[in-house]
């Protein structure tokens, strides 16, 4: 361990988005991008614990053919009411804290400057004290079910429930250090983004990371 202490960004936001979007902009900038969704995967590959105990709690509709979880079976299961969704979130969280814990050690270790963590339940899950800078990624609620259902093949109703679930888009917007607007194209995004690194860097640099 070298003491490099990294400059931590919570990036999170509502439903579809861009928050993806926003990260590989970032890690095209020199970011280290820890993904809980890749994260998420990692934890529930057959065989693991995770892996396991989803398959109890939900039974074997939400495993595909080939053995592995049938993620949109999954969502659709979890999603049914809060029991089951707090129940996939009791399972899940656990591995990944610990996961991303790891990948956060081993970043410093190597000596990264700037860890952006895509995170899209970080207020949900009681994580905003963790970070030096917290991203909120929104636009219009029209604007997000389009993308959900046209470039996702979600149903109205899938894009409803998951919306529903998280907290509401006014109240991640005010406890954010800074918000990006993604209704527009992609073009205006980078160029939003651009500007969130020179303040990420900036900050970084007065933080002493």
């Amino acid at each position: 361990m070298n003491g490099t202490t990294p400059f931590r960004v919570g990036l999170t936001g509502t439903v579809a988005a861009g928050k993806s979007m926003v990260a590989r902009n970032l890690a095209e900038r020199g970011a280290t991008v820890i993904d809980s969704d890749e994260l998420a995967r990692e934890i529930v590959r057959p065989g693991s614990p995770a892996y396991a105990r989803i398959r109890e709690a939900f039974g074997e509709g939400v495993i595909a053919p080939d053995g592995t979880l049938d993620r949109s079976a999954l969502r659709e299961a979890a999603f049914a009411d809060k029991r089951s969704r707090e129940r996939l979130e009791e399972i899940s969280h656990a591995g990944i804290r610990e996961l991303r814990a790891r990948r956060i050690s081993e970043a410093a270790a190597a000596g990264v400057r700037v860890i952006v963590e895509e995170i899209p339940l970080l207020f949900e899950v009681g994580l905003e004290d963790d970070y030096d800078m917290i991203v909120v990624v929104d636009a219009p609620r029209e604007v997000r079910e389009a993308r959900a259902l046209g470039s996702r093949g979600w149903t109205a109703e899938e894009f409803a429930a998951i919306d529903a679930a998280q907290l509401a888009a006014s109240e991640k917007r005010r406890r954010a250090d800074r918000v990006l607007d993604n209704r527009g194209d992609p073009g205006e995004l980078d160029i939003a983004t651009r500007g969130l690194w020179r303040e990420i860097l900036r900050a970084a640099v007065g933080s002493g990371s």
